[in-house]
């Protein structure tokens, strides 16, 4: 009795914090997947329905079976085995239909989560979504997507089809034999209270489990990314070692878990086996002492097997729910985030159509804005930039000149001030959002192509445009000269983050794929900074010499750039300040 209100309390306990509404949010999150595939549930629910139906006939029919053979009753053998034949090909077809039916419906409904899901990352607010390693977003989109889509489709039935199969073969059980039924579940209890323990150790392994599974994903992730830096500083042996240690870690979780299942799994089997040989000698009591025949012992001993054994299939519904919440947990942590949100496309689509003719105007006015860190980059900050004009961001490392272009970009959201472009027209003034994005073009810091061609690089960015398009593209960005002397030209091949072409080759590739796409602003983040003066030249004159009316900003640390540049900006103590060219001057010299 004491244990049985301990119980009770702990259960209590749990629903008050909150276990049980988390545990209830996250499994309609999952169901909100399924209610797509609602017919097919209900087609797969009834396949399997279905199967309660043709196994309880079979066990009626080799009840009969053996009787006609031990002569306990007459019948025609031919015919009740060719019964039993045609049951035995309906289970097989059947199977093989719930099996084809099962596989088709998982690998779409993965398919249509992975997809959901990828989109939804990617509309994250890049703030938020930066506090995840990328192994973990890899880990959670693929791992965990795939955790749920393989189990739900099945899980739903099943919760329908168990309880229908157990409570249909207890009926038939209780209808010859009620005592030979009470025998036949004499273990649920011992099941029952094992299951409990199994089912709160899952849900910590599972959970660590996923953690390590994460972390062993982005060390893999980030290891292979920065393969040449791990063998320019000798750290083959460390990073050796770390997998070493990331692989003893998770084996010895895994290990601790199977020690416990074994433990588990030895009680529930030798509690199986004592139910089983139990049933067994009492149906033979009964049939020694004539109250039942050997067909009859043979339906006992059958449907005794399929009482344990559904009730063992009604227990791991509860950690396959369980299973199935953690990974729902762990996908909802990122899919909660706040999002972006594109509601004045149509807006920015026209402004773009204007800003063909007039350019456009950049204008940030009395902006704040400051990490989730606490830490402040702005406060009550002046910056704007217009059409014809190159504008220059410099400062010290860290100061926020990549910052700057992320707030343009929308990529970083204001916590105070106006941000807004508008082209021949100040009272059409659009506020910079996510669908201002395609006003502009940016070329980042750092090595940005991505593997396939030359020319899918700069498709990537206009579906359409032409080879021509590329070519003077190309031209623009000073990089048509090396292109045109590769064996396929713009067809040519470039590897993984810009693999066989230098840096100054492949920032040239990144500056063209930034100008086909003709956005009116232009930014530049450290973009010419692998490049030799005369060709850091020659790329500017090339970009403000096309025929496209645009506004460039540029972050740069030489001093070089700077001559060509309309208005300079030094970032520093959170403002933007117009530098005068006395200060222009001190920073040449400086350098």
């Amino acid at each position: 009795m004491k244990g049985f209100i301990k119980q009770i309390k702990s259960i209590i306990k749990r629903i008050k914090s909150g276990e049980l509404r988390k545990f209830v949010k996250e499994m309609r999150w999952v169901f909100r997947y399924a209610n797509q595939y609602k017919l097919s549930i209900i087609t797969y629910t009834l396949l399997g329905l279905s199967t309660i139906v043709t196994g309880l006939l079979s066990s009626f029919v080799s009840a009969d079976m053996v009787d006609i053979i031990t002569g306990q009753q007459t019948g025609e053998i031919v015919r009740t085995f060719s019964i039993l034949i045609g049951v035995a090909l309906l289970q097989f077809f059947i199977g093989q239909v719930s099996s084809f039916f099962s596989s088709k419906i998982s690998l779409r409904m993965s398919q249509s989560m992975k997809a959901d899901v990828f989109g939804k990352i990617l509309e994250t607010d890049l703030e938020s979504l930066q506090s995840y390693h990328t192994g973990d977003l890899l880990t959670r989109w693929s791992s965990d997507v795939g955790t749920i889509s393989s189990n739900l489709l099945g899980w739903i039935p099943n919760l329908i089809i168990y309880p229908v199969r157990f409570l249909s073969t207890l009926v038939v059980v209780l209808c010859y034999d009620p005592i030979f039924a009470l025998l036949a579940l004499a273990g649920v209890p011992v099941s029952a209270l094992l299951s409990k323990t199994l089912i709160g150790r899952m849900r910590r392994n599972n959970k660590r489990s996923a953690a390590l599974s994460a972390k062993i994903s982005g060390f893999n992730q980030e290891t292979f990314s920065n393969i040449q830096t791990i063998k320019a500083f000798n750290l083959l042996e460390v990073y050796k070692n770390r997998l070493k240690q990331n692989q003893k870690d998770y084996f010895d979780m895994q290990m601790d878990f199977q020690k416990m299942s074994i433990g588990t799994s030895f009680i529930l089997t030798i509690t199986g086996m004592v139910v089983s040989y139990g049933c067994y000698a009492f149906g033979i009591y009964r049939v020694w002492s004539g109250a039942i025949s050997y067909g009859t012992m043979t339906l006992f001993l059958s449907m005794a097997s399929s009482l344990r054994g559904t009730m063992g299939n009604l227990t791991s519904l509860v950690p396959t729910a369980i299973t199935m919440s953690i990974s729902a947990e762990r996908l909802m942590d990122i899919l909660e985030m706040p999002r972006e949100t594109f509601e004045y496309a149509k807006e920015a689509d026209l402004l773009k159509e204007q800003a063909v003719e007039s350019g456009l105007n950049v204008i940030f006015n009395n902006f704040t804005y400051r990490y989730h860190t606490g830490t402040q980059v702005f406060n009550r900050a002046q910056f704007e930039a217009h059409p014809n004009e190159i504008v220059a961001l410099v400062g010290p490392s860290g100061e926020g000149k990549t910052t700057m272009l992320r707030l343009i970009l929308a990529l970083l959201s204001l916590q105070e001030g106006e941000a807004y472009v508008y082209a021949n027209n100040y009272k059409d003034r659009l506020n910079i959002s996510p669908s201002t994005r395609r006003l502009f073009s940016y070329v980042p810091q750092g090595n940005s192509m991505f593997s396939g061609t030359i020319a899918e690089n700069m498709r990537n960015v206009k579906e359409d445009a032409s080879d021509l398009e590329i070519i003077e593209a190309l031209k623009a960005a000073c990089a048509w000269d090396f292109v045109n002397k590769l064996p396929k030209g713009i067809n040519s091949s470039v590897q993984e983050r810009g693999g066989g072409f230098s840096e100054g080759q492949a920032q040239r590739l990144s500056i063209a794929r930034a100008l086909i796409c003709h956005a009116p602003v232009l930014l530049l983040d450290e973009a010419t900074s692998a490049l030799d003066i005369a060709t850091e030249r020659k790329v500017l004159k090339g970009i403000m010499s096309d025929k496209y009316m645009r506004t460039v900003i540029v972050t740069t640390h030489r001093p070089t750039v700077l001559e060509m540049c309309d208005r300079v900006y030094a970032i520093h103590d959170r403002r933007c300040n117009v530098m005068t060219d006395k200060e222009i001057e001190k920073i040449k010299h400086d350098f």
